[in-house]
């Protein structure tokens, strides 16, 4: 397995298996509310992937995404090197517009904090895309870093 370089685009055979994990992924996931099941899968940097899928609460406001799931168990696990996360949305409409298919502003905040340096692999995109794309000019308490206390455990 070839592991993320900085400064290369993911491998397309890694990125091909990180989304079919973030697709397997999604078929956890318990959105009975929505109906919109979400997976997520985190590489991290010695090629371990952790997955996750959303988990959905009749209290709407305690439901929690794919991507959050993923990166809290890569970080349980002691993983702080993430390299690329993959996020399937397997309930979107084919065709749907990539608008529909990223990442929240919550996710994005964790991504920005925990994995600031990490590939964002969409289906359907022609390319992976970065944090600071999804989130130019995002908050941080820590103004000498963007990506505030990564890597702090």
């Amino acid at each position: 397995m070839k592991l993320h370089d900085p400064d290369k685009s993911l491998d397309i055979v890694l990125q091909d298996k990180l989304l079919a994990e973030a697709a397997t992924a999604a078929e956890q996931a318990y959105a009975p509310y929505s109906g919109f099941r979400v997976g997520a899968a985190v590489l991290g940097g010695k090629g371990t992937i952790y997955r996750g899928a959303n988990i959905e609460n009749a209290s709407l406001g305690l439901g929690t995404c794919a991507e959050r799931v993923a990166l809290a168990s890569a970080y349980a696990a002691g993983e702080r090197d993430i390299m690329a996360i993959a996020v399937a949305c397997v309930d979107a409409p084919q065709g749907a517009p990539l608008e529909q298919r990223m990442p929240c502003g919550a996710c994005r905040q964790w991504i920005l904090e925990l994995a600031s340096h990490a590939a964002i692999i969409i289906p359907g995109a022609e390319r992976s895309f970065t944090i600071q794309e999804l989130m130019p000019l995002a908050f941080s308490l820590d103004s000498g870093h963007p990506a505030g206390r990564e890597g702090q455990g």
